[in-house]
């Protein structure tokens, strides 16, 4: 049994010094054991003698000939060695062993102990952004001139690979992150390393914190925060050492709050005779569409042009819901102006129905899409993007308080009645919603678009029809008439 003992946790130098040796002496993985420092190594390191790092009579020995590394192994390695697995200088060698009957086999992401090591490298590069993204320096007196320090807790061996990250991102300053396992010190020129600190080493905080505070308040969006994929981000053993955190849950509650309360001013009871102050409400309705600019709850934001909000009035008595905006509606940025918009506008017509005393809307306010060379092709939501919508559907019913709603399609008959039910099972008939209204279910008018049959396609408009005549017709007689007065637009 060879047993190697190495410098140090992330000593890769010594681990590749000692994989050449022990490739060209022919000693196979199972009969070597890895150990680091005075710390105990693999279930066999106890019988094996302590060498103190590359046995010597392995030491001359030159690689096999013809034998040569991959690239890709190399920076696996590199990475690898960083992990906590106390099990990553026996699984490399391992690996090492084995590519020299299959040199390809680092290619090959189905083999375990590739996919393994795979995956210790995806969670070391992880740590190496968190720590990247999460060290916040505090200026401390440190003689004439002045030094920034950083306390930071890593889950892997990554100080001295994040090293040179630092020093050429803060090349003049002169800087100390300090670890639990060690520190790194930066005086403008030499980069040196120290042992490893406690929290208490740290600084708790400067003045230069309260500046930043009142700008990370001041730019704060809550539209913008998506809970789960911050916390997936930024998890919470993070938080202590960072400033911004602090404001986040207050910032969070504060905004909505606000927000609420300004909806909650403008949008009186559902049996209240007077639906609020028109200003109030246009106000509100006007807050709403600003966040929604702004929103990125889900990943559709990132390829469409904007976000697409509803219109019309405020104190409308039918909401009509569509699935998404087209690319028309995206380019635009209004509702319902692109082919089936104007279709809709000619079954409105038909039906007697003046869209101006409509609220017009979808279930999701971002186009999504895929490029088909240079055209955008309609690709329909999933259930997440619904979901991740459903806030800004519930503010503007919250506001408007329609006692109507005409579902277009199944995507807008998920977002307000939940999954499960086709068209034709759900159309007409009422489905009481916990608000009071009623919301009623019927195609979208691209589906009549699409229809191939001339003969078919004119039977389904004319229920189309018939459908939004009911709607309004329904909306018209629990209202008691009239509405449409107040004008939202964009």
């Amino acid at each position: 049994m060879r047993h190697i003992r190495l410098a140090r946790a992330d000593d890769a130098d010594g681990w590749r010094d000692a994989a050449r040796a022990l490739i060209a002496a022919s000693v196979p993985p199972e009969s070597v054991s890895w150990s680091v420092g005075d710390e105990g190594g693999d279930l066999f390191a106890a019988l094996a003698p302590a060498d103190e790092s590359v046995p010597a009579d392995l030491q001359p020995a030159d690689p096999q000939p013809g034998f040569t590394v991959p690239r890709a192994f190399l920076e696996l390695m590199r990475l690898a060695i960083a992990h906590r697995d106390p099990e990553r200088f026996a699984l490399l060698y391992t690996l090492l062993w084995r590519l020299r009957a299959t040199p390809r086999l680092i290619e090959d992401r189905a083999d375990p102990l590739v996919r393994r090591l795979d995956e210790m490298v995806r969670a070391v590069r992880r740590d190496m952004h968190k720590m990247r993204a999460f060290v916040r320096f505090r200026e401390v007196a440190d003689g004439e001139a002045n030094r920034f320090v950083a306390w930071f807790e890593p889950d892997h061996h990554i100080v001295r690979l994040n090293a040179g990250f630092f020093v050429r991102r803060f090349a003049a300053m002169r800087w100390s992150i300090l670890t639990p396992e060690c520190a790194i010190h930066w005086d403008g020129d030499t980069l040196t390393e120290g042992p490893g600190a406690s929290p208490a080493d740290a600084p708790g905080g400067d003045p230069v914190e309260a500046m930043w505070h009142g700008y990370y308040a001041a730019i704060f969006n809550p539209a913008r925060v998506k809970i789960g994929a911050m916390l997936k981000e930024m998890p919470r053993k993070y938080w202590k050492n960072l400033p911004e955190t602090a404001l986040i849950p207050q910032l969070i509650a504060g905004a909505q709050a606000r927000e609420a309360q300004m909806i909650a001013a403008a949008a009186p009871a559902a049996d209240a005779p007077d639906r609020g102050d028109p200003a109030d409400r246009n106000r509100a309705w006007a807050l709403l569409k600003a966040e929604a600019a702004g929103c990125t709850r889900c990943p559709l934001h990132a390829g469409a042009g904007g976000t697409v909000f509803g219109e019309g009035p405020v104190d409308a008595r039918l909401m009509l819901v569509g699935e998404q905006p087209g690319d028309r509606e995206d380019m635009a940025g209004r509702p319902f102006v692109g082919p089936a918009g104007q279709l809709l506008d000619r079954a409105l017509g038909d039906a007697g129905i003046d869209r101006g005393r409509l609220y017009l809307t979808n279930a999701v306010k971002h186009f999504k899409h895929v490029r088909r060379g240079p055209r955008r092709i309609h690709d329909t939501p999933g259930a997440a993007e619904i979901t991740a919508c459903a806030w800004w559907i519930e503010q503007e019913r919250l506001l408007i308080r329609p006692p109507v709603l005409l579902a277009l399609g199944a995507t807008a008959a998920r977002a307000l009645l939940g999954p499960g039910g086709t068209i034709a099972a759900l159309r007409g008939r009422a489905h009481p919603l916990a608000d009071g209204a009623e919301a009623w279910v019927t195609v979208h008018p691209s589906y009549l678009l699409r229809l191939p049959d001339a003969e078919k396609a004119q039977v389904e408009y004319r229920r189309f029809v018939d459908d939004l005549a009911h709607g309004w017709a329904r909306a018209e007689a629990l209202a008691g008439g009239g509405g449409g007065a107040l004008q939202a637009r964009p």
